[in-house]
């Protein structure tokens, strides 16, 4: 949902007082995309789970008896825990999953179906707020 005119004036006025304040601070948060750690989080995933297969080639290739069947495990857990690793970080990355799917009416549903004049009273507050703010 886009932001109304009073909205981005604000937070233009906020971003402009944050400069004022402390620009070095504000430099470090407006550079810092949160893509680029779910990247790093996914390539560090690969790299594990590469070690992961090493380690169940090395427990196959190894005739040590119970030490082979541990290596090998082990390999294959560090392999499932990288997938679920990157999946997780690419989900977050892309922003795929972060809605939930709409289903038959839970408990939740009936919950927010309660809570429903509370938002309406919200709604109205707010509106309040902005005829306010614009000097109406």
């Amino acid at each position: 949902m886009p932001l109304s005119d009073h909205e981005q004036r604000m937070l233009d006025q906020i971003e402009q007082s944050l400069y004022a304040e402390d620009p070095k601070f504000a430099h470090a948060v407006r550079s810092t995309n949160p893509q680029v750690h779910y990247k790093r989080r996914i390539v560090k995933a690969a790299l594990g789970f590469v070690v992961g297969v090493c380690a169940l080639m090395a427990g196959l290739v190894i005739n040590a008896g119970a030490v082979t069947i541990a290596v090998s495990v082990a390999g294959f857990l560090l392999m499932v825990a990288c997938c679920v690793w990157a999946v997780t970080s690419w989900k977050r990355m892309t922003g795929i999953g972060t809605t939930p799917a709409r289903r038959g009416r839970s408990r939740r549903s009936r919950r927010s179906a309660r809570s429903a004049p509370k938002a309406r009273f919200m709604d109205r507050m707010e509106e309040r707020w902005r005829r306010r703010a614009e000097g109406e």
